[in-house]
């Protein structure tokens, strides 16, 4: 059975066990669809528009399986996704924890929650990708495919576009990110839009490490969680343990 759901999977469910699940879908709907406040992330609205977008569902960020539940979407994700679309990302809902937490306790889980994913990972490193997550070219891989995360919680208040009620994830394969790229005269004009749309939609302004990928100065693991404030980590926390093949 698959762990990949589309819209319409989710909204037939049976109410009593998936409430959640469908109070989780019902609001990303709305952000991504809202034609007042529109969502900065111009391919992420044409995404869902399409039906290009996959869904997932985990328990709580804290519970012991999340991290597993993940790495179980990431892998099947990765295996089917030029099939779903060329704006395909993966869309991964947490259920809701009982107790409030602050941005950084969920900056703290977020990369948590994917090095221990990465420990089911099988496949080696891609040889093109630096391990090193201070070179401008590193990215979060998974069974040979490039991602880059985006997160988004109930704690982000000034920055509306990383605010969501339930803690979640956005997986966006590097092959997606290249094609659009691909098309350079609607990539720089859609640029200053997207630009437009995240200064009308956020309280703070533009955070200083949103740059383009692998460009000076640039990296990339300091834009999958963006705090509230124009703050971030002086190191990064993601750590993938060295299967013992590759060790020895």
């Amino acid at each position: 059975m698959s762990l990949l759901l589309q819209p319409a999977d989710i909204e037939n469910a049976e109410p009593a066990p998936e409430a959640w699940k469908k109070e989780a879908f019902r609001a990303f709907a709305a952000k991504m669809s809202d034609r007042k406040a529109r969502f900065p992330c111009i391919p992420a609205t044409q995404a869902f528009a399409l039906g290009h977008l996959r869904y997932g569902f985990v328990a709580r960020p804290w519970h012991p399986s999340a991290a597993g539940e993940l790495g179980e979407l990431v892998a099947e994700y990765g295996k089917a996704s030029r099939r779903f679309g060329d704006y395909s990302s993966l869309i991964v809902f947490f259920d809701r924890e009982p107790d409030e937490k602050d941005v950084l306790a969920y900056e703290a889980k977020f990369w948590d929650l994917l090095s221990e994913a990465s420990r089911m990972d099988q496949a080696a490193w891609p040889a093109d990708i630096p391990e090193d997550t201070g070179q401008p070219i590193w990215e979060y891989c998974f069974d040979n495919e490039r991602y880059f995360v985006y997160c988004a919680t109930p704690a982000h208040r000034s920055r509306q576009s990383r605010h969501f009620p339930f803690f979640m994830l956005a997986l966006t394969p590097r092959w997606v990110l290249d094609r659009w790229h691909a098309h350079p005269a609607r990539a720089a004009a859609t640029a200053p839009l997207i630009r437009a749309r995240l200064a009308a939609y956020d309280e703070a302004p533009a955070h200083p490490e949103l740059k383009p990928y692998g460009s000076q100065g640039n990296l990339e693991y300091k834009q999958y969680f963006l705090r509230d404030d124009d703050t971030a980590l002086t190191g990064c926390p993601f750590h993938r343990e060295l299967k013992k093949e590759h060790a020895e």
